[in-house]
């Protein structure tokens, strides 16, 4: 055997080891996020868990459509309640890749525990309405209207945002109401009055329009006093980092604001 005979078998050896390398440096970086859920290509995969405010559920159930369509192979789970409950299990340590909650001070539950991963961007507003009963029988024209004596009114707990902002309204027009009950979100509220076992609550425009002709929609002028900025984040832990920033990335584009808009959300 020649001494290149010899070397050949080296070389070929040296050349499988530096190409062994490369295949597992370019499968380490494949998700540039450094988060679980990317494939090669860095595209999504896998379950993307969304924790977000009540008023979200028709828009952000289009999305996840959307999203779902766009990144096949991926899933988009809700978890759709009151932001303040869900910021409690956030910081009490619920899986989540994404929170959008309906008020900076819920979202300033998750930030001030150190969950969040980078700073919340408020993407939408909304306002309230009062939703009453279909075809208003009791002729409700008014925040004032809703005082009468004998009418039945749901409020939401003041813990959530949509009864902090319902507070700020009746404060703003110096306006004392005892609902028959406060309801933990503005889902909960509304179906109050879609079941008859309420005349009116006051709840979000984009509730009422949710609901269609099952509930008449009143405006008031003092609503614009307590308008709710909606933030969302990717969180801290996010098990699918990836998805998280590609539904993020969906919310805040133009088709993601196009949906939104439909469902009666005001731009930031």
């Amino acid at each position: 055997m020649t001494r290149t005979s010899r070397r050949a078998p080296r070389r070929l050896l040296a050349g499988i080891g530096a190409a062994a390398v490369l295949l597992a440096a370019g499968a380490c970086s494949s998700d540039g996020s450094g988060g679980s859920g990317g494939g090669a290509s860095g595209r999504p995969t896998g379950t993307v868990t969304v924790f977000a405010a009540a008023s979200l559920q028709e828009s952000f159930t289009t999305l996840g459509k959307t999203f779902e369509k766009r990144y096949p192979g991926t899933k988009v789970a809700f978890n759709f309640g009151g932001s303040d409950s869900l910021a409690a299990g956030i910081t009490g340590g619920a899986p989540a890749d994404v929170f959008a909650s309906a008020s900076p001070r819920t979202m300033k539950t998750v930030t001030d525990a150190g969950d969040a991963a980078g700073t919340p961007a408020t993407f939408v507003r909304n306002r309230l309405e009062i939703a009453a009963l279909q075809g208003n029988p009791d002729h409700i024209s008014s925040l004032k209207d809703l005082t009468r004596s004998g009418l039945k009114v749901v409020l939401c707990a003041e813990t959530v945002p949509c009864g902090a902002a319902t507070r700020t309204a009746l404060e703003a027009s110096g306006l004392k109401l005892t609902p028959v009950s406060y309801e933990q979100d503005v889902k909960s509220a509304l179906t109050k009055v879609e079941l008859k076992e309420a005349d009116a609550a006051v709840v979000y425009r984009t509730d009422v329009k949710a609901a269609g002709d099952k509930v008449e929609g009143v405006e008031f002028p003092e609503s614009a006093e307590a308008v709710n900025d909606y933030p969302i984040v990717r969180l801290k832990n996010a098990e699918n980092a990836s998805g998280a920033k590609a539904f993020l990335a969906l919310v805040n584009s133009a088709e993601g604001r196009k949906v939104l808009g439909a469902a009666g959300f005001l731009t930031p």
